[in-house]
């Protein structure tokens, strides 16, 4: 026998296609969850403002942490660190993949699990009780396990060997992350605080890697140059030991004492840093905000490790504001620059920033030098003018962080319709 075939009215037909097209579509499948970058870019700068906010208002005696969980200093370089870095630098990694291998990555319902886990972490050390800390730990272990899985899956299944370096960086930040929760918890806040700043560490070694290879690779194709961008191979390769190395021998000297200082490494890796700039041409990318942001927070993450380095010889140079010279300046500057130009590339516009994303990069920078610098020359100033009753550092406290607010708030402003908008083409 033959088909049948039902001869609707075209009305009804068109009907049914309108009906289809206007179906809601499920949760799962929002723009927000289709990769981690869009969830993740918009909302870690958002809670880092707020974050920082308090933390400003605590320093000013305006604001007083509830909770007997976390002390209010480790609260806040917990939350600065380990909830806007490296969830940053994880989001980042968790995109990435999926470019490098050309395998799906983490999207949809476990995306949605992995990110509510994350708003529970933030919330729960917020509030601050015992119970809810201990919570928060739970979840930040299973929140680390399931981002190291899926990374190492997609890398593993592909057979993408270059990018397996990152696994190893991975476990070792989870686990710093974990190690400094339970080392409050068990009150032993010099450890957390010791481990915390290794954490830094290792983000600087992540930057360095991630930096060295696409900061040549946009700069060759953002300036149009023929000629591609390269540095030697043994300078990478030593960069890289002297970094691992700077890590381990860091953490290792709160328990022992080596016969080699880290503040050797510091400095040696920062001098290679600057040495592998050098084959850049960062003069180049002058006109190009999303080029000269990247190279000008990879210059000071070499300067900031030769400062922190220097502090321990000098004693001028303070290993707070050294430090603070990498995680502004460095770190939070090739975050602010880096999510800026993922959010477009990813959503398919075009690589070019709005004036007011050029002026946040210069906040940025600007909360660096006031943050790591700014008080000896707020205190030179005092001299001119003995009425300034206020702690210079403390003013250089407030300055630097109200720029760093402002400046993640601007992004959070210009990319939210981009990062919760479909993809463009």
């Amino acid at each position: 026998m033959g088909k049948i075939q039902l001869n609707l009215p075209a009305w009804k037909t068109a009907k049914a296609k309108a009906d289809v097209k206007d179906k809601p579509q499920s949760l799962f499948s929002h723009p927000l969850l289709d990769l981690p970058f869009r969830s993740f870019f918009l909302l870690a700068p958002l809670f880092a403002a707020l974050s920082l906010s308090l933390w400003l208002m605590f320093l000013n005696g305006w604001y007083s942490p509830k909770g007997a969980g976390l002390s209010a200093t480790l609260w806040h370089i917990h939350e600065m660190i380990f909830g806007f870095a490296a969830t940053i630098g994880v989001a980042f990694l968790l995109t990435a993949v999926q470019t490098w291998t050309g395998q799906r990555s983490l999207h949809g319902k476990l995306l949605a699990f992995v990110l509510g886990l994350w708003l529970i972490i933030r919330l729960a050390l917020l509030i601050n009780t015992p119970l809810l800390v201990d919570m928060a730990i739970a979840a930040q272990l299973l929140w680390w396990l399931i981002m190291v899985a899926v990374y190492s899956r997609i890398v593993i299944s592909a057979k993408n060997q270059r990018n397996y370096l990152f696994i190893p960086i991975l476990v070792m930040m989870g686990a710093l992350n974990i190690s400094v929760l339970l080392a409050e918890r068990l009150d032993n806040t010099a450890l957390a605080l010791h481990l915390s700043r290794s954490m830094v560490l290792v983000m600087g070694l992540l930057m360095g890697i991630v930096g060295g290879r696409v900061i040549p690779f946009f700069s060759q194709k953002g300036t149009g140059s023929e000629l591609p961008i390269t540095s030697p191979v043994w300078l990478t390769q030593w960069l890289t030991l002297l970094s691992v190395a700077g890590i381990i021998v860091f953490t290792l000297d709160f328990f022992i004492a080596l016969a080699i200082e880290p503040a050797v490494l510091m400095i040696s890796a920062g001098v290679l840093h600057l040495a592998k700039l050098c084959f850049w041409r960062s003069w180049r990318t002058i006109r190009v905000p999303l080029l000269w942001s990247l190279h000008l927070s990879y210059l000071i993450l070499a300067l900031g490790l030769i400062a922190l380095g220097l502090s321990y010889y000098l004693p001028a140079i303070i290993f707070s504001d050294a430090l603070h010279l990498i995680t502004v300046g460095g770190m939070s500057l090739m975050i602010l620059s880096m999510i800026s130009r993922v959010s477009l590339g990813h959503t398919g516009r075009a690589l070019t920033v709005k004036p007011i994303i050029s002026l946040a990069f210069i906040l940025m920078f600007s909360a660096a030098l006031i943050r790591a610098g700014g008080a000896v020359f707020l205190m030179l100033f005092a001299k001119l003018a003995p009425s300034l009753a206020m702690n210079p550092y403390v003013i250089a406290w407030n300055l630097g962080a109200v720029l760093w607010i402002i400046a993640m708030l601007i992004f959070a402003k210009v990319y939210w319709p981009i990062l919760i908008a479909k993809r463009e083409r």
